[in-house]
């Protein structure tokens, strides 16, 4: 049976540092209900229907979302796990998930190394939090995961916990700190770690270099996708560049770019097979202009038909290629709403997705 492991945002509910850094009450649904239409044709804002604006800090919320994407065939979440030094943020719902026994769903971790900065309001450069590193600090961290691992809930394959690190080529000391992983793991009474590499922005390495088991081919693959903008025709597009570059009328397609969401799934669907063990990912979308007024990137016109095709010739792969607990496959993400990429229902699209990610997961005979 494949087990599609959908990748979770914690990031729904209030905390002092989103207070600090955002204002007091910020959460992710901030940026949902502030978005507009960028362009014609533009689908924003996202907005939920079957949950609703959901507070993370509710049991209620977690159970939901469980009993949701069980009923539409998704195994289990991957939580983002926020770890900075030894301080944590966002992390009230993984340890309310943690201490509920209400909560029936299987999950793992994926450690998001990077630093945190204003990225949303389009100020990279000005850092919120650094993410530093020490071999110490990766002892301290491993010790601190192990009461995860050790949850009956927590996704293993062959009794290995499984772990994400989301920016490996980070870590200057990547290779050590698998070492210590794997020997806390070991005194914890598992026979080893299974590390995954998330590849994002370094892609096509082997993961083993970095002491890891597999990798994870995360969705989008932003190398895939051209810079292509919606042109009605050869001159109106010349007349709104010429009309933007001159001042004369500023134009959102020049600000931000606009590609198809068919060409990322067709072009997605025909990368070649690496020559080590990767696990596949879809997203259903991706759209973050939720979050950045320009320089977004937004893949047009999504469809839960394309996205079905995309999960079916996935499923298809996973099959094929993997056997007994590695037979998974990844799903950016269940609720990223500013990115654009949930498999929440929307109120525009409803839970086409789900059925669509669903019916296609079926014909693989993965759920019956």
């Amino acid at each position: 049976m494949i087990k599609p492991i959908a990748i979770y945002l914690p990031q729904f509910h209030p905390f002092p540092e989103n207070d600090e850094w955002w204002g007091k009450g910020f959460t992710e649904w901030t940026n949902v209900t502030k978005s507009t239409p960028k362009f014609e044709g533009h689908y924003q804002p996202h907005l939920p229907r079957d949950l609703g604006f959901y507070d993370l800090r509710l049991e209620d919320t977690l159970i939901a979302q469980s009993e949701l994407a069980k009923k539409y065939g998704i195994f289990g979440f991957c939580y983002y796990h926020y770890w900075f030094n030894g301080k944590l943020l966002m992390e009230k719902p993984l340890e309310n998930m943690l201490s509920s026994k209400k909560v029936d769903m299987p999950f793992c971790l994926c450690w998001a190394n990077e630093n945190w900065t204003r990225r949303w309001d389009g100020h990279d450069e000005l850092v919120l939090i650094k993410q530093t590193y020490n071999l110490e600090d990766d002892l301290n961290h491993i010790q601190y995961l192990i009461k995860f691992f050790k949850d009956p809930r927590y996704i293993k394959i062959e009794n290995r916990p499984v772990l994400l690190i989301y920016r490996t080529e980070l870590h200057p000391n990547i290779e050590e700190a698998t070492e210590i992983w794997r020997r806390e793991v070991k005194k914890a009474g598992f026979p080893d770690l299974y590390l995954i590499r998330v590849e994002n922005i370094l892609r096509d390495v082997d993961p083993s270099i970095y002491g890891f088991d597999a990798a994870m081919d995360f969705a989008p693959d932003f190398n895939l996708h051209k810079k292509l903008l919606i042109k009605e025709n050869f001159f109106s597009y010349k007349l709104k560049k010429f009309l933007h570059k001159s001042g004369i009328k500023k134009n959102n397609h020049f600000t931000n770019t606009i590609t198809k969401y068919s060409d990322l799934v067709n072009r997605s669907i025909a990368k070649a097979k690496s020559n080590y063990k990767r696990f596949s990912c879809v997203t259903p979308s991706w759209d973050n202009s939720a979050r950045r007024e320009q320089h977004a990137l937004v893949y047009h016109q999504s469809t839960p038909e394309k996205f079905g095709e995309w999960v079916k010739q996935t499923a298809q792969f996973t099959n094929e290629n993997f056997k007994d607990d590695e037979k998974i496959f990844f799903i950016n993400a269940w609720n990223e709403w500013a990115e654009g990429n949930h498999m929440e229902p929307d109120l525009k699209f409803g839970t086409a997705y789900l059925e669509a990610f669903k019916e296609n997961l079926n014909l693989n005979n993965s759920i019956i």
